[in-house]
């Protein structure tokens, strides 16, 4: 007999942390890869293939929100 573990997390149904920044996010919300994109774009690191794959897993985990 199988027990389902309600406490296991589903990737696919997951969402983001959400953290409120007020005053220093903009009116939508901005995920962490594009903040790490943003800098590392800015410092003169230019991107590839893995860091847009890094960027969308970083979306998906945290999220900053105004």
């Amino acid at each position: 007999m199988q027990s389902e573990n309600p406490t296991a997390k589903d990737d696919a149904q997951s969402k983001p942390y959400r953290v409120r920044l007020p005053g220093f996010v903009a009116d939508e919300a901005v995920g962490l890869g594009d903040v790490v994109q943003r800098m590392t774009y800015a410092m003169g690191i230019k991107p590839c293939g893995g860091c847009e794959r890094r960027a969308a897993a970083l979306n998906r985990w945290m999220v900053f929100t105004r």
